[in-house]
């Protein structure tokens, strides 16, 4: 799906405007100075915009609010089509939050451009895509988040328009269907429906893609923010916190968004089967044997599939 740019009175971020805001809306308001903003922040290595420093901020509590969150670093190539793909959106209560690590390329400039759309940007040297979206968390005042990375973006324009265009009593993580393409955009697979999720499928597999999940903020309450210790699977361990309590998930039969192929973990297979070994060792999600068990039975397969390419 190609995202045009439209009137800005169009756009699903200029929509139910307020100037004024719930401090119960956010994750901890204490961390957030007077104009919701970070209060920790370097002066001289830092630069910010977006409509909230107009004291613009959303007011429609009949649907619900839908942050949307990109952390991006050096993305100038493709980080202008992530945004307009949620700009473009028919759903008319989403808040947009991007962090940037102190981009060095076209970045700031793409910001910059839609200023007037973005309802906060930030950039900033950071710890890692951990501390980007913790960042943007502290910021959010969805009443869900959902995490887009600037390569990736919502499928087609009416993907919230029919996850949440009735407000009822929803799962604090609701999910969705991702489609994986190539850095040219070419598909190579699309993610299965499952119409009940399993948490056991947790244990081999990030079986929640993380671009076609939607997590309450009441969640992140609950289960606290991203751990900056990990390096690619944050997200998976945030929802194994979770593992002995696990909420029901939410399941739709319906592509949310493009994965594109080009993220800090393309290519580093071995990285993230160490790293997900670590983290459910951490969080003592089975006993040692089935765990360890696990690990061999995923590198084997790893290795199986390298040696029949």
């Amino acid at each position: 799906m190609k995202h045009t740019n439209k009137d800005n009175k169009q756009y699903a971020t200029v929509q139910n405007i307020t100037d004024r805001i719930n401090k119960e809306r956010f994750f901890d308001s204490s961390k957030l100075s007077d104009s919701y903003t970070l209060l920790d922040y370097d002066e001289k290595k830092f630069s910010h915009g977006g409509i909230r420093l107009q004291g613009q901020f959303k007011s429609n509590d009949k649907k619900p609010l839908i942050t949307i969150i990109t952390a991006v670093y050096n993305g100038d190539k493709y980080l202008e089509e992530t945004i307009l793909s949620v700009l473009n959106q028919k759903y008319n209560n989403v808040e947009l939050i991007i962090i940037d690590g102190g981009s060095t390329d076209g970045t700031l400039r793409i910001l910059e451009k839609y200023n007037a759309q973005i309802d906060y940007w930030l950039s900033e040297p950071d710890k890692g895509i951990s501390d980007a979206f913790n960042k943007a968390i502290l910021l959010a005042s969805g009443d869900y988040i959902n995490f887009q990375g600037d390569g990736d973006g919502f499928y087609d324009t009416d993907v919230l328009e029919k996850l949440f265009a009735e407000k009822k009593h929803r799962s604090d993580l609701i999910s969705g269907l991702i489609e994986r393409i190539d850095e040219n955009g070419k598909r190579l697979y699309v993610s299965k429906y499952t119409k009940k999720f399993n948490k056991r499928s947790l244990l081999t597999r990030m079986s929640l893609p993380h671009q076609g999940l939607f997590t309450s903020m009441d969640f992140f309450r609950t289960f606290g923010l991203f751990d900056i210790t990990n390096k690619y699977c944050m997200d998976y361990e945030h929802l194994l916190r979770a593992y002995h309590d696990f909420p029901e998930v939410e399941t739709n039969n319906l592509i949310i968004a493009k994965w594109r192929a080009d993220g800090i973990g393309n290519n580093q297979e071995l990285k993230i089967f160490k790293e997900y070994h670590k983290i459910k060792v951490d969080n003592n999600v089975t006993n040692t044997i089935h765990l360890h068990a696990l690990n061999i039975w995923t590198l084997t397969k790893y290795y199986i599939k390298k040696i029949s390419l």
